[in-house]
């Protein structure tokens, strides 16, 4: 076993997180018997190897599933957008113990939270591809599979390799975490001092509605929620984004828009609005584009920022909610859920 000096592992570092080199073999300032040397003791780049990728139709969309080192596997997507934007979309568990009704992950059982590498090696991986193309990445989001303030150390550590000026180097302006609302590490997430953007998974106006889909609201209802939300405001100035899929018949009624409306009015807050993505397991539909932009136009009128979100990756099972690798177990009736974290 070879026992680097410092200056090599900061030239295997640069090489793998900055200069996005796919093999060690590739990175020609180390000695050719030492790249031959690490090469042969199975050393790599990656903690993360890609099992099947998959592109939509239009060619906006990749999706790719990676295998970790104990075998379990995740999803990650890269979204193409207008004006050489690139989203990469990344996962932080395998799995998910919240149970979310409507989210594919959240249908299937919790394995395990990945490490801050083989997260951060989601996005290398499709930052490496995009590089081939003369293409960088523009944003990061912490959407993929798994709760990610569920795992917070690690992300925080992911979110350190991203932004690392001699590494990666994405500014934490274009990073973002989204969470189910776990009110203590919204207060924690307030302290960190860093200009990551916060999303915040909503989708419902009041508790009835949302806890008879998303359990987490068992455990911190809205108003706990909203509460937190504010201190996160006051503490660093800094715009929170609000997640609402819409759900036919159960959370885009007028109604439903005029509740939401009064949360989010007077604050800085901006509503996602996320066109339902149908998944296996959940017994949901996804509301028609008329009625979306009718919910929108009821939060506008009360001058609430609102966005429309685009569809991307449906037809590869790429889009928001429904990511699940196959080897993730369904969720059984009555079987592990995240039902105990949540209550």
């Amino acid at each position: 076993m070879y026992e680097l000096r410092d200056y090599r592992l900061t030239q295997l570092y640069r090489a793998a997180a900055k200069e996005l080199v796919g093999s060690i073999g590739e990175i020609t300032v180390l000695p050719t018997e030492l790249r031959d040397a690490l090469t042969a003791r199975g050393a790599a780049l990656s903690s993360i190897e890609p099992v099947a990728i998959e592109r939509s139709r239009d060619g906006c969309t990749t999706k790719g599933l990676f295998r970790l080192h104990d075998g379990k596997e995740v999803e990650a997507v890269l979204m193409e957008h207008r004006g050489n934007r690139s989203t990469i979309c990344i996962s932080s568990q395998a799995g998910c113990a919240f149970a979310c009704a409507f989210c594919a992950t959240g249908q299937a059982g919790y394995s395990r939270n990945l490490g801050a590498i083989e997260i951060f090696d989601q996005a290398v991986y499709f930052a490496r591809a995009l590089a081939s193309c003369g293409k960088r990445v523009t944003n990061v989001v912490f959407m993929g599979m798994g709760e990610p303030f569920h795992n917070y150390d690690a992300v925080m550590d992911a979110v350190a390799l991203l932004n690392d000026p001699q590494g990666f180097g994405l500014g934490h302006r274009h990073i973002t975490i989204s969470t189910v609302g776990l009110v203590d590490k919204i207060d924690r997430f307030a302290e960190e001092g860093i200009q990551v953007n916060l999303a915040i998974s909503l989708h419902a106006p009041n508790d009835a509605l949302r806890s008879s889909f998303m359990p987490v609201n068992r455990k911190y209802p809205i108003a706990e929620l909203m509460t937190a939300c504010e201190r996160y405001v006051r503490r660093t100035h800094r715009k929170v984004f609000f997640e609402y899929v819409m759900l036919a018949g159960v959370n885009d009624s007028d109604e439903c828009a005029r509740e939401l409306a009064a949360l989010m009015r007077g604050h800085l807050y901006h509503v996602n609005l996320i066109p339902y993505n149908a998944t296996p397991d959940a017994n949901f539909t996804g509301t028609d584009q008329e009625s979306i932009w009718q919910f929108a136009a009821i939060l506008d009128a009360a001058r609430v920022p609102v966005t429309v979100r685009r569809n991307m990756g449906r037809d590869i099972a790429a889009a928001c909610g429904q990511l699940r690798a196959e080897t993730q177990p369904k969720a059984r009736a009555g079987g592990f859920t995240g039902r105990s974290l949540a209550q």
